[in-house]
């Protein structure tokens, strides 16, 4: 059975509470739910993980990219929130590691304030999903389970 490791950076902890009308009313803890009924629906397994420490999503893309060298990772589906715009770091752990990677959003980035507009993680990015809200999620999952 293949993996799929969805991790989610700064602030992704408040969701429900946090700008309700950019983000909606969904927890993390419902987000978790919904990625585990789709990875269920194409046999995946989940690695669900959230953090507001950049380090920390570089070290579960290193452990990420142990998996893919075994040929059990499916894909790595990441919200790096605020850390796309400013991340080398995370890029680099990417690139390094080969992962397949979903760079996910749950709000149109591309219509909020330009510093939102760059990305340093598609550059890695098989795909970029932004704008479905936290559907996008199962989306992201429906996605990477055809790779």
């Amino acid at each position: 059975m293949k993996t799929v490791y969805v991790l989610n950076g700064p602030n992704l902890n408040l969701l429900g509470m946090r700008e309700p009308a950019i983000y909606g009313s969904a927890t993390l803890e419902d987000v978790k739910k919904l990625c585990e009924a789709a990875c269920a629906r194409h046999g995946l397994a989940l690695e669900f993980r959230q953090t507001n420490h950049e380090g920390e999503l570089v070290d579960w893309v290193h452990e990420a990219g142990l998996v893919h060298a075994k040929g059990e990772l499916a894909a790595v589906v990441m919200n790096a929130a605020a850390y796309t715009h400013t991340s080398v770091a995370i890029l680099d752990a990417v690139k390094g590691t080969g992962v397949p990677l979903l760079e996910l959003h749950i709000s149109n980035v591309h219509a909020r304030e330009s510093f939102r507009h760059h990305s340093y993680l598609s550059a890695a990015a098989r795909a970029v999903m932004c704008g479905f809200g936290v559907a996008g999620y199962g989306l992201a999952i429906e996605a990477v389970a055809q790779w």
